[in-house]
């Protein structure tokens, strides 16, 4: 999964499960979970509240981030391909 490629890509960082980036990428994780869970079952309205709960989550961690360290936001978004790319 991709828990356990970013755990090994982030080797100066080991066990630190409280960093921004693995939160951002657990709660990514569970998001893509609950999506196909959803496509499935699309009356399940108590797993469409928790998804609801876990972007807002992600979406105050990522603006929190943005706001701290804006070259580690970029990485972090590319890496997990999370946003779409604004061309002009």
């Amino acid at each position: 999964m991709i828990k356990n490629a970013f755990i090994s890509f982030q080797e100066k960082k080991e066990e630190n499960r409280g960093s921004v980036e693995f939160q951002v990428l657990s709660f990514t994780n569970k998001i893509r979970r609950l999506t196909s869970h959803l496509e499935l079952h699309r009356k399940d309205f108590l797993s469409q509240r928790g998804l609801r709960k876990i972007l807002g989550k992600r979406q105050r961690l990522l603006a929190y981030l943005s706001k701290k360290n804006g070259v580690r936001y970029k990485e972090l978004i590319n890496q997990l391909n999370i946003r779409e790319l604004k061309t002009r």
